[in-house]
């Protein structure tokens, strides 16, 4: 199993490109099944889950070919076709290692009439129930079944009819679920208190590119009239903003200065406050977001929340920045109830973190020290790293294949900063 050793103590400084973002491909992959016609991905990033959804996609007999994809190149070029769908089964070996294969369920119900879909894995981060997924396809007239750890949707004859759901709490993967169901439904579909997060506008610009209709894209409250069919079209996916700050924050911990080439302010405004409010100076560049951080960091105060709130994907980033402040930081986690396990690790290079339910205390350190730890989700891994990138010493992080999951070709990104990161196989 491959690690990562890191030799800490480099200013990063120079320019990193964005890749697309990861939680935007995973939605817009499955509008492939909407449609006969050909789907083409631009900047779709290079990473394990993309992989993964891809030979799921392929379980239903989706073909998909790889364009323009030089080996020295940042992201590729990916054409799906949905001509005729030979399965409308996603079966647990494939779901059982990514979360985001829930995702199917919604479009192969509308296209299909129904789905049997695993219940969905992923990163050990607490709870994550598809209540509400099923809940909102109930409501635009699908017939929900549970038995031996799958879920089958089935649409009436004729289709579904549409209908209005309004979600109790925020949910992105419910309304995407929900907004690929409602595209070819016979009537009107309304969402009531639906996920604003800038992933949701970029699948629902993806949908009015195949020719759907929805309102209020960008809003809570999304109107989609249904459709007779969708057509093929080809599509950019958006900058991983997720991605982006955690390269800011990498920046900062370190004193460095760096150009985030392809970054969008206007989808990280909560980040990009989190940092300034730490005393790092982020600022729009041409085609970017330029960091720099030339004096100590300032403790912060935040919860997580709901876009536009601080993303909960970006807590354990921030919190090893702040292991540096100068003073005490209290972070609340409000998403995920099991989102610490990166705090006895960072513990281990010497951060002095205290947790409590759901709030956590750091209380900033003089220096971290390099030691052997271990990633536990994906986000923790990238939190590991950011430490290890400012620790006197050598920093091994192990358990590689949660960061292949979302962040694309890391330690080739680190290197064009000046980092010292090399990825070694393990033993």
């Amino acid at each position: 199993m491959d690690k990562i050793i890191i030799r800490g103590g480099k200013r990063l400084s120079g320019t990193v490109p964005v890749s697309g973002a990861k939680n935007a491909a995973l939605t817009l992959l499955p509008c492939a099944l909407l449609t006969d016609e050909p789907v083409t991905l631009r900047n779709l990033p290079r990473l394990a889950d993309i992989d993964g959804f891809q030979h799921l996609l392929n379980q239903f007999g989706i073909s998909t070919s790889i364009a323009g994809a030089r080996p020295e190149d940042f992201g590729r070029v990916m054409t799906l076709q949905a001509t005729r769908l030979t399965s409308t089964v996603a079966p647990y070996d494939l779901v059982r290692k990514m979360r985001a294969s829930i995702l199917v369920l919604g479009p192969l119900l509308a296209r299909a009439g129904e789905a049997t879909v695993s219940l969905p894995g992923g990163c050990a981060i607490g709870n994550r129930p598809i209540d509400l997924h099923l809940k909102a396809l109930e409501a635009i007239g699908a017939h929900i079944e549970m038995a031996a750890g799958y879920v089958r949707a089935i649409a009436p004859d004729g289709g579904l009819p549409g209908g209005r759901y309004s979600f109790p709490v925020v949910s992105v993967g419910a309304t995407e679920n929900a907004l690929m169901a409602a595209v070819l439904a016979r009537g009107k579909s309304t969402l009531h208190n639906a996920a604003r997060e800038p992933e949701i506008v970029d699948l629902c610009n993806m949908l009015v590119a195949m020719g759907a209709q929805i309102e209020g894209i960008g809003t809570s409250d999304i109107t989609i009239h249904g459709v007779d069919r969708l057509h093929g079209a080809t599509y950019m996916v958006m900058p991983d903003r997720i991605e982006a700050g955690s390269y800011a924050c990498a920046a900062a911990i370190t004193g460095g200065e760096v150009t985030l080439a392809g970054a969008r302010m206007e989808d990280m405004e909560a980040t990009v406050q989190a940092l300034r409010d730490a005393g790092v100076h982020v600022e729009p560049a041409k085609n970017g977001i330029h960091v720099a951080a030339d004096g100590p960091l300032r403790p912060v105060t935040l919860s997580t929340a709901p876009y536009p709130g601080f993303a909960t994907d970006m807590q354990a980033q921030l919190m090893a920045m702040l292991c540096l402040a100068k003073g005490s930081s209290v972070l609340t986690e409000t998403i995920f109830e099991n989102r610490y396990m990166h705090v006895p690790e960072l513990n281990r290079m010497g951060a002095h973190i205290e947790t409590k339910g759901r709030t956590a205390v750091v209380h900033g350190v003089q220096k971290l020290t390099g030691a052997e730890v271990m990633a536990t989700d994906l986000r923790a891994s990238m939190s590991l790293v950011i430490a290890g990138l400012a620790a006197e010493g050598e920093t091994q992080v192990h358990r590689l294949y949660h960061l292949d999951r979302g962040y694309e070709r890391l330690e080739e990104k680190f290197a064009l900063l000046g980092a010292d990161v090399e990825r070694v196989g393990g033993d």
